[in-house]
């Protein structure tokens, strides 16, 4: 028994996948962990860190931490929590304030808070399997914090955005006395061509996918992208035209509110990101068997059994349009909508296909129907 595509060594399995790279930290890895396995990357960050360790209300708050110490203290992210022991340790505070802390309660959100408290000598009682501060609210009680003061440190909320919407006022409806410890703030980078570039490429499906590696990095392109005016268009390409990738649950939850899908590994690792990446999109993107070969269309290539293959703008409308109805012959007047000078002259159709046969390498993938059109030959 044969088959009818003949065999052929095995391609990396994002060949010609474009994959948009958010992240403002460990970009040059990740980038590199995709690149491994034949994606092209277009990679700019969303977020600009802005440590605070100069910043007068987070001194304040730690030293009215020193001077009484909290009851329960609430560990958000790792980095943020690192973050305020280094700035207290430039100020000389360090060791006063890891003994006010060490007398509390210790909650972490997750693995990355809980390895920062650790480090710093301290040891959490308690940490949601789901990494997220709703399952973390829920399992509070009013016996657990009532009349008590609890300090939570807080992670990249700005004036636009909450990263957990409710999460202080629950802690309050608790009786909790809450007081938030803002230990760093994000911000839109100060040079931000190479994002709104990505933003635009996004939603105008540019892109096979896009990934997050942070909930600030979510919600900063969904604002910027609403001061581009390109809200609407990002959210549909989100919806309907781009997989979004999200290192877990609390990354995707700016997403979830306004009703984007996303998809998160089971661990919240880069590793397992990349590696979730390289094994669902294609996938969700599976290569046609047309003519004896293998056709992946993707957003912004054509791969032929496995290899990436050199095609115009133009030629890959084209494609685009055949492989969005596979089989149907599309007639030379409905594939002039494509070509990008217009008219009416369906000469112009056919010097074009003419010149996508070549690209691809394989004249017979595309089937001429006398007097009638182009179908891709399922």
């Amino acid at each position: 028994m044969t088959n009818d595509v003949p065999q052929r060594s095995a391609s990396p399995s994002l060949a010609g996948f474009t994959v948009a790279i958010t992240a403002a930290r460990r970009a040059e890895e990740f980038e590199t962990l995709l690149a491994r396995r034949g994606a092209r990357v277009r990679s700019a960050a969303a977020i600009a860190i802005v440590p605070l360790h100069d910043d007068v209300t987070l001194r304040t708050v730690t030293e009215e931490l020193i001077a009484d110490p909290p009851d329960v203290l609430i560990a958000t992210t790792g980095i943020g929590f690192r973050g305020w022991i280094e700035a207290a340790d430039g100020w000389g505070l360090a060791e006063d304030l890891l003994t006010a802390l060490g007398r509390a309660r210790v909650i972490s959100r997750g693995p990355k808070p809980t390895g920062a408290l650790r480090a710093a000598g301290l040891r959490e009682e308690w940490s949601p399997e789901s990494e997220s501060s709703a399952e973390l609210l829920a399992m509070l009680t009013p016996d657990d914090v009532r009349g008590r003061r609890v300090a939570v440190q807080l992670h990249g909320a700005t004036d636009d955005w909450d990263p957990n919407p409710g999460f202080l006022d629950g802690l309050g409806d608790l009786g909790a006395q809450v007081i938030g410890v803002p230990v760093y703030r994000w911000k839109t980078p100060d040079d931000r061509c190479a994002l709104d570039t990505l933003i635009t490429d996004i939603a105008g499906g540019g892109v096979d996918a896009v990934t997050f590696t942070s909930a600030p990095a979510v919600a900063s392109v969904l604002i910027r992208a609403g001061e581009l005016g390109l809200a609407d268009p990002l959210r549909y390409a989100l919806t309907e035209r781009v997989v979004v990738y999200c290192v877990g649950p609390v990354t995707a939850a700016p997403l979830d509110r306004i009703g984007v899908p996303s998809v998160a590994p089971d661990r919240m690792r880069l590793g397992a990101l990349a590696r979730l990446v390289a094994d669902d999109l294609p996938q969700r993107r599976p290569d046609l068997v047309v003519g004896g070969h293998t056709l992946g269309v993707r957003a912004a290539a054509a791969v032929v059994d496995g290899e990436e293959r050199d095609v115009s703008a133009t030629g890959l409308a084209l494609l685009k349009a055949l492989a969005a109805r596979p089989g149907e012959v599309l007639s030379r007047e409905a594939l002039l909508d494509y070509l990008p000078a217009g008219g009416d002259d369906p000469h112009a159709v056919e010097v074009a296909i003419g010149r996508l046969r070549t690209a691809l390498g394989a004249r017979e993938i595309i089937a001429t129907v006398v007097k009638r059109g182009y179908r891709l030959a399922v």
